[in-house]
């Protein structure tokens, strides 16, 4: 079953269980798919799809940061919320250790060797790690690898 596929069925399955929160945030997630479908003017592939469903996480992500920021506890928990639900359709995060493996590996491939040519690298792991790993944290473990 492919995401859009899941997240038709948890909507389905949200709205007979009267979760509000829940279906709020599905909806929402169909609805970025559905105008990115209707940008490109074709089905989605599945990388265009993780594209859209890492931009509406990191956009929560964002918005949590601001509500700690700003001592919004009720706001904050809804992200927090939200954030979990979206996580179930996401591909399985990789830790720090397989990120750092990959990080090696492309460098080596690379040939990079200051953190002058870190877009090279940063240009060659973001395509492998697609959907599993938060760009931010790519780009750390890059400086750290090229410093």
């Amino acid at each position: 079953m492919n995401i859009q596929d899941r997240l038709q069925e948890d909507m389905k399955q949200a709205m007979r269980n009267r979760e509000k929160e829940r279906l709020s945030v599905i909806r929402s997630v169909k609805a970025a798919l559905q105008n990115e479908a209707i940008k490109t003017g074709s089905d989605l592939s599945l990388d265009e799809v993780l594209t859209v469903l890492n931009r509406e996480m990191k956009q929560r992500k964002e918005s949590l940061h601001e509500f700690e920021q700003a001592n919004r506890q009720d706001l904050s928990n809804k992200m927090k919320y939200e954030i979990e639900i979206l996580s179930h359709y996401l591909p399985k995060q990789l830790t720090e250790e397989e990120l750092q493996a990959i990080v090696d590996e492309t460098i080596t491939e690379t040939e990079a060797s200051s953190k002058a040519e870190m877009g090279k690298v940063m240009g060659a792991v973001m395509p492998k790690v697609k959907g599993q790993a938060d760009g931010t944290q790519v780009k750390k473990l890059v400086e750290k690898s090229l410093s």
